[in-house]
């Protein structure tokens, strides 16, 4: 993982290593938005029903490897790597962050 990650991102990232669905959650904004496989998940309980059931599920475990801010958003590039069809995959983490939290994630 990148050492240089904000610090919400860092955290989210190292939550996800441990498939820990708390520290995950705890990384967001109480009224943050998630956007993944088109589906919008709004707030901390729709937040932490998608990380169980997207990620922990699926262990879907993702090494940020570069990262760049663009339009006010940090732009997260990585492998992802689970028990999933396909796996490992590259999708893009778009970060919004507010107030030393994520308020808003789009994978894609």
């Amino acid at each position: 993982m990148r050492d240089d990650l904000p610090a919400p991102i860092a955290s989210y990232a190292a939550a996800n290593a441990r498939l820990d669905a708390e520290g995950m959650l705890a990384s967001f904004a109480l009224d943050a938005v998630v956007r993944d496989d088109g589906g919008l998940h709004g707030g901390h309980e729709a937040i932490r029903a998608w990380i169980n059931s997207a990620i922990i599920a699926a262990r879907a475990v993702f090494t940020p490897e570069a990262w760049r801010e663009e339009d006010g958003r940090v732009i997260v590039t990585d492998p992802t790597a689970g028990d999933f069809p396909g796996s490992p995959i590259r999708p893009t983490f778009r970060f919004t962050l507010r107030g030393g939290a994520i308020a808003a994630l789009e994978i894609g």
